[in-house]
């Protein structure tokens, strides 16, 4: 087991991979690493010493965003009235992972075994905290239940990844997907 990194460097490297996925979203993942740095207010050598290669910090920002939104849905959960509500709030973060993901997708693909990894840690994290809302959804008669966590994740990918198209709004179709859940 690695050692535990300190606090202080712990938030540093989220404040990189944060910086990372915003540059990968609006520029794609072959975004020169000095605007990652300038969006991240550190040097470029800061960013090579926490991840010596591209293709480490881009399987670095897949990771952190699959535990980011993972993490985040008992956390909504708790915040919420409403577990629909929680589950609204969730997807809606779960379609700023897509957004990123499709970049990264494409370039880890020629990495067979980071890849799979990367497969299955997205549903070995994403699919359980999607299940534990929509459980939560339907114990309050929220939601129907002859919905999955996987089948509606895949739908969500889906309408996601059909946004190349001029006027195609992603979010809203997701908003309309998400609606029709409501039991």
């Amino acid at each position: 087991m690695p050692p535990r990194k300190r606090a202080d460097a712990r938030r540093n490297e989220e404040t990189l991979l944060t910086a990372a996925a915003a540059v990968f979203v609006e520029a794609g993942v072959e975004a020169p690493v000095r605007a990652i740095a300038a969006r991240a207010g550190v040097g470029v050598a800061t960013i090579y010493r926490h991840f010596p290669t591209r293709a480490d910090l881009i399987v670095a920002v897949f990771r952190h965003q699959v535990e980011s939104c993972a993490d985040a849905a008992p956390e909504l959960l708790a915040r919420h009235e409403s577990p629909y509500d929680a589950l609204v709030a969730w997807i809606d973060l779960f379609v700023d992972f897509v957004a990123t993901k499709h970049g990264l997708a494409e370039v880890l693909q020629s990495d067979a075994d980071a890849f799979g990894a990367l497969h299955t840690l997205f549903l070995d994290r994403l699919v359980p905290a999607c299940v534990g809302l929509l459980d939560a959804a339907r114990a309050a008669g929220e939601v129907r239940g002859d919905v999955g966590a996987e089948a509606l994740l895949r739908s969500v990918g889906n309408l996601c990844a059909g946004g190349a198209s001029p006027g195609y709004e992603p979010r809203r179709m997701v908003g309309l997907l998400v609606a029709g859940l409501r039991a």
